[in-house]
């Protein structure tokens, strides 16, 4: 069913329109009408309907208004236009308006129902488009290139759950499926030299004398994936302006897949340098046992590139061969630590215990120092401290007597003790923010409610008014706004004009038009309207009623 709201200020053409057709039959269902174009988009921004039809003449608003209004915020929703035949010339301005259809009025029920199966054939033409299933596989196949390198570069940029490299390597068609695991890095040796003696001989420039970094690096990547073609493994992609090779091994030893590894390096040193005479250097990482590790064996084999600084360039370093690695080095990298801090300001306590899994996962197995496993704790109690300090000083009081526990950090038996303790402080801090956040609310709402109190009698009173002086933008007042109060804004500023409406009629000698402009009302007849529409009575037969007349 598609959503419609019909806006006709003549109440017997309005109700004889709903009444004469069977929507249902047609795929409409009226969720709404209005008697005029302010009440109109009320009830639009509300409902979020398909289609709407609207007379052109109307109190308040009138249609081509309204069609502007729509246009402007709901640029997706269908509008029919009801016009007069003295009216024509209007309906030749609401083309201009992207309006989709109009009917000339007087008009039979068949031949609206013609006008709304044209536009519901217009729907249905866009949601087939948008839903193709060729389109939009052809769309991702076309992607697809783009969406394994993302995936592979993330894999080595940030530590990753291991469903998620599960399932992506699976449906971009990547096989990481093994029992070791280690990353590799080629890296262009840059010349320092200026003119080469095959330029200066007037011989063919080859891709060493162009400079263009972009171009050696794709020469590079084609080498490199030809000589993993050939031996039947590996994984080769450019990330960060280097070469970097994934080396994935089914068999238990070490040695067979740092093997593999550096044979494969070899023969890219010297292809490169025989082909595209250039020289690379590649740094290998340490052997991993889990696909979420790689990003450790990536930063292994960078830290291994730092050493052709001492060992010198045009050659393969295992950062094995250079470093003691019998630790494994825990890390907490930003992408992490920013995962953590959204999830204590924003998300829940399931979506914290996620964070902690994939913190810990695997860490009790692992060999890890005593100094490493302190530092790693520091630094996730220090982003949570930093969490606690931008969230105000009450938020800070309240982590103080928590991290007094510190120096306990030595007694956890085992990380599954470490990583509970931090749940607990945690979870603490999520409340404690939370609850300063509703606190902020309200004093925000309360701020703003004596605001419009002392100003609705200004006709120009507004959301950005209220706004500027609160300091805040308008889309964030108008969600906390809704959220808090259970209306909109402008539903508020209505119900305080019309109390205090009821208060003059009660009290003074005033005429309505009078007490239209003491509340804010620019239109005399626009109070009367919405007067009724709350109260069910004109502002005279309240005056009247109030004072027993």
């Amino acid at each position: 069913m598609y959503k419609l709201i019909l806006a006709e200020d003549e109440e017997d053409v309005r109700e004889g329109i709903i009444a004469q057709i069977d929507w249902a039959k047609y795929g409409f269902e009226v969720v709404d009408s209005a008697e005029n174009g302010r009440e109109a988009t009320e009830a639009i921004d509300r409902l979020l309907p398909d289609v709407v039809v609207t007379d052109i003449q109307m109190p308040f608003m009138n249609g081509l208004q309204l069609a502007e209004w729509i246009r402007a915020r709901h640029p997706n929703t269908k509008i029919i236009i009801l016009t007069g035949y003295d009216e024509f010339e209007y309906a030749q301005k609401a083309i201009k308006l992207q309006i989709d259809e109009y009917i000339l009025k007087p008009f039979s029920s068949q031949e609206l129902i013609d006008v709304l199966l044209k536009v519901k054939a217009t729907i249905e033409a866009e949601i087939a488009e948008k839903e193709n299933v060729y389109v939009l596989s052809e769309h991702y196949r076309k992607s697809l290139p783009v969406l394994r390198e993302q995936f592979l570069s993330s894999l080595v940029s940030r530590r990753l759950p291991l469903q998620e490299i599960t399932d992506k390597s699976a449906e971009y068609g990547i096989n990481l499926d093994g029992k070791q695991f280690q990353a590799s890095v080629i890296s262009i040796d840059y010349i320092r030299t200026g003119q080469s003696r095959e330029a200066a001989a007037g011989r063919p420039v080859s891709l060493r004398d162009t400079g263009d970094h972009n171009l050696q690096l794709f020469a590079i990547l084609n080498i490199a994936e030809e000589i993993c073609q050939k031996h039947g493994t590996g994984r080769v992609f450019i990330h960060r302006d280097e070469v970097v090779l994934l080396s994935v091994s089914k068999e238990p030893d070490e040695t067979e897949i740092t093997g593999h590894t550096f044979a494969i390096l070899e023969e890219i040193r010297q292809n490169v340098q025989h082909f595209l005479k250039l020289t690379v250097t590649a740094g290998a990482g340490t052997v991993c046992q889990s696909a979420s590790m790689l990003f450790n064996s990536f930063s292994d084999a960078m830290q291994a590139l730092d050493y052709r600084l001492i060992l010198g360039n045009n050659r393969v370093i295992w950062i094995e061969d250079v470093e003691s690695r019998s630790n494994q080095m825990l890390v907490f990298d930003e992408l992490t630590q920013q995962s953590l801090i959204r999830t204590i300001k924003l998300g829940t306590v399931q979506e914290l215990k996620e964070v902690m899994d994939e913190l810990f996962g695997g860490l009790d197995t692992a060999h890890v120092s005593t100094q490493d496993y302190q530092i790693f704790l520091l630094e996730i109690i220090t982003s949570i401290l930093r969490v606690a300090k931008e969230s105000g000083s009450e938020t800070a009081d309240f982590m103080v007597p928590n991290m007094a526990t510190l120096t306990d950090m030595n007694k956890f038996n085992n990380m599954g003790e470490a990583k509970q303790w931090i749940i607990n402080v945690c979870t603490g801090l999520m409340d404690s923010i939370a609850s300063g956040r509703q606190s902020s609310y309200k004093q925000l709402i309360d701020q703003a409610k004596e605001y419009i109190r002392s100003h609705y009698e200004e006709s120009d009173i507004s959301i950005g008014r209220v706004c500027q002086h609160l300091h805040i933008s308008t889309g964030y007042f108008s969600s906390i706004f809704k959220k808090e109060m259970k209306m909109t804004f402008v539903s508020y500023l209505l119900q305080i004009r019309l109390e205090a409406a009821k208060e003059l009629l009660r009290s003074t000698e005033l005429k309505a038009f009078e007490i239209a402009e003491k509340i804010g009302f620019a239109d005399p007849n626009y109070f009367s309207f919405c007067f009724r529409k709350k109260y069910g009575q004109s502002p005279k037969e309240y005056k009247n009623s109030a004072r027993g007349g």
